[in-house]
């Protein structure tokens, strides 16, 4: 009798632990520069991260089982995205969304890619994350290329006969961005009076803006990030110029505008469609307006990403990370960012870039 009861009570212990796993949580994570000078793009994707998890958790969860979301700070820093990266495999973190810089991006895909993590980047550009990444690596942004193909055409179009200067920071971002528009400016026939490398971090830029001058540019394109640009046109309309300042996705944060005031007024940059103007997203834009968040910049691409994972696992019926993948490149997915699905490499097939202009402290297409 004794040992029958043993045996019910080892059964029922069984039970309860497999009842317990069944309904355990799904941790999943996002990671970018939530401190540092970067930071504005860092509460964007956690602003899209937890609000997507919170929806989906209130509609069911994922396979019924409610979504725990992990925060990492990478600040931008290969090392630090690296160490963020074991932490969140450590944490048990089945997907990530993320990261943000593709300096960042591209290391930590090498620790998920080893320890069977999906990720998938709501921001980072740079083409060598998918090129050269393992098949668990997927982005929802653009790349490089594409976005240096338009940049490079339109300045060749519209200032050909303009002097034009192209300068980056030397990370993988805006180093990859700048040759990409070079490269398909010279290709179109017209070269740089102007190539250039600045230290990012700095707050004096006053050397370059002297010898932008000197040069006598007229269209001064600037592979990097929003800090670094808007001190850059601020300093060139205080020494009197009025040269043209064109960059890429990373002006796309009220910030910029923060940073430079009225002398930030004409900024071009290029960005994918905005979500914020997608139909199909505007149940969600509310959501976030009523809570006195603006789902600028990359708020709806962290949002999109997890909404793609979630629906790659309903569909293949697990997390587990080889049949996601496969549901990932074979399916649609219905998401704020519209319909999207992914090609062999892991980049989303979706429209490429548009220009936007600043007027008025805010950023609207180019008409």
């Amino acid at each position: 009798m004794r040992r029958l009861s043993t045996v019910l009570m080892a059964a029922a212990a069984v039970t309860a632990l497999s009842v317990s796993a069944a309904k355990a949580d799904i941790v999943i994570a996002t990671a970018g520069p939530m401190t540092g000078q970067y930071a504005s793009f860092g509460q964007q994707m956690k602003a899209g991260a937890e609000q997507a998890v919170a929806d989906i958790n209130a509609a069911g969860g994922v396979l019924g089982q409610k979504l725990v979301l992990e925060v990492g700070d990478d600040a931008c820093d290969p090392k630090q995205a690296v160490a963020v990266a074991n932490q969140m495999v450590n944490k048990g973190v089945v997907f990530m969304a993320g990261h943000f810089c593709s300096g960042s991006s591209i290391p930590a895909s090498q620790v998920y890619e080893e320890e069977g993590v999906l990720q998938i980047s709501p921001a980072s550009t740079n083409p060598k994350l998918t090129e050269e990444g393992g098949d668990n690596v997927f982005r929802v942004c653009g790349r490089d290329d594409q976005q240096g193909e338009v940049a490079g055409a339109f300045l060749a179009e519209k200032f050909g006969a303009k002097n034009i200067a192209i300068v980056h920071d030397k990370t993988a971002y805006g180093k990859g961005l700048a040759d990409e528009t070079r490269k398909n400016l010279n290709k179109a026939g017209v070269t740089e009076a102007l190539y250039e490398a600045y230290t990012a971090g700095e707050k004096d830029y006053t050397a370059l803006v002297s010898k932008l001058k000197q040069n006598s540019i007229d269209v001064l394109y600037v592979g990097g990030y929003h800090t670094e640009a808007g001190l850059m046109v601020r300093q060139m309309r205080d020494q009197g110029m009025d040269t043209l300042l064109v960059s890429g996705d990373a002006l796309v944060t009220d910030e910029y505008w923060s940073i430079t005031g009225d002398a930030g007024e004409g900024t071009l940059m290029t960005f994918s469609p905005d979500p914020r103007k997608n139909p199909v997203a505007a149940p969600v834009v509310k959501v976030f307006r009523d809570k006195g968040i603006e789902p600028e910049g990359y708020v709806l691409y962290t949002y999109g990403a997890i909404q793609a994972w979630a629906q790659a696992v309903e569909s293949a019926g697990k997390t587990d990370l080889d049949p996601v993948i496969a549901s990932l490149r074979s399916n649609q997915f219905d998401t704020v960012l519209g319909n999207i699905g992914f090609d062999a490499k892991g980049d989303v097939t979706a429209p490429g870039y548009v220009f936007y202009e600043w007027k008025d402290g805010q950023y609207d297409y180019l008409n």
